[in-house]
């Protein structure tokens, strides 16, 4: 491997949503979620109390920058071009994106990567975590960054979900295969997403076709999660009417949950899916059943290491795969 000294230094903007680090950061990072408006005090309360019914906080700050620093792990194992320094940047907590941007910049990269930490791209979400970024770049200057949109095909990401899937499957009894459903989840997003031919739901549609395929399952749905309580339309079905639909009309057994729009546990899937879609399914006197989420798991680290890799059109070394 070539000396740090003669290696060109890469900055790794590692993107994410964010999430309140303590109790009292709920108020002001949902605040910034509803662009400043600041939450009524009914919904503040119910806020408070899922996060209560998860332990009091979500597990997410601390796994997020756990992903952010295996991926700059592998990333300088993997490789001798480059010597990747990943800085975290949070779309509604700090460290914000543009706190980021600075912070490479200040510490003389003039070169980066950005990658937002969920698979599949939308104008709605992820372009607006790549407009954030480029946008302070270009106002401090002196430094460009690539900006990954989609990841959602790398074969670690596949992988990864499933063997979770056929790991999950295996500890159904066999004879039971029959009445058992996989369902894949993503966040919703309003429905006007559609008027402009946004991708993300062609993408997650391909992705659980595709994941259907390589894990050899018989019976899978989808459905979406979490929407927003803004008032308009969002991206149906909702998962809670799936189940309903599933369980009515196929008489499904076990559901096997994956949440394929998420990287990480955290409350949408220890609240939404864990508490309220397994009360559901155990109230139809069904089974819930749901993989470990990516996290850090090293084929799931590698898919992302392999998206950076190509944004900077580098192949990993054969003698340090």
């Amino acid at each position: 491997m070539k000396g740090d000294a003669k290696m060109k230094k890469i900055g790794l903007l590692v993107m994410a949503y964010g999430t309140p680090y303590q109790k009292e950061d709920i108020i002001p990072y949902y605040t910034a979620i509803r662009h400043g408006h600041r939450p009524s005090d009914q919904q503040i309360a119910d806020l408070t109390r899922r996060y209560e019914a998860i332990g009091g906080s979500s597990p997410l700050a601390k796994l997020t920058k756990e992903q952010a620093d295996a991926l700059e792990n592998r990333l300088n194992a993997i490789q001798s071009d480059f010597r990747f320094k990943a800085y975290l940047g949070l779309k509604y907590i700090h460290p914000f994106i543009e706190d980021a941007v600075l912070a490479m910049r200040d510490q003389g990269i003039e070169e980066a990567v950005s990658l937002a930490l969920a698979p599949h791209y939308s104008r709605f979400s992820v372009q607006s975590y790549i407009d954030r970024a480029q946008s302070k770049a270009q106002e401090i200057g002196n430094i460009n960054i690539t900006s990954i949109k989609s990841w959602f095909e790398e074969t670690g990401f596949i992988d990864f979900w499933s063997r979770a899937i056929r790991t999950t499957f295996a500890s159904i009894p066999e004879k039971e295969h029959d009445t058992t459903v996989v369902l894949f989840t993503a966040h919703s997003l309003p429905e006007k997403i559609l008027k402009n031919g946004d991708p993300y739901p062609e993408q997650i549609r391909e992705t659980a076709e595709k994941l259907a395929s390589e894990s050899g399952i018989a019976h899978f749905a989808q459905a979406w999660q979490s929407a927003g309580k803004t008032g308009e339309p969002w991206l149906g079905p909702d998962v809670l009417d799936q189940i309903r639909i599933l369980h009515q009309n196929e008489g499904y057994r076990h559901f096997i949950f994956c949440p394929i729009g998420f990287v990480a546990e955290h409350l949408e899937v220890l609240y939404d899916n864990d508490q309220e879609c397994r009360k559901l399914v155990e109230s139809l006197g069904a089974i819930y059943h749901r993989p470990p989420m990516p996290d850090t798991d090293p084929v799931f680290i590698d898919a992302l290491a392999s998206a950076v890799l190509r944004a900077c059109a580098v192949k990993p070394a054969d003698s340090q795969a």
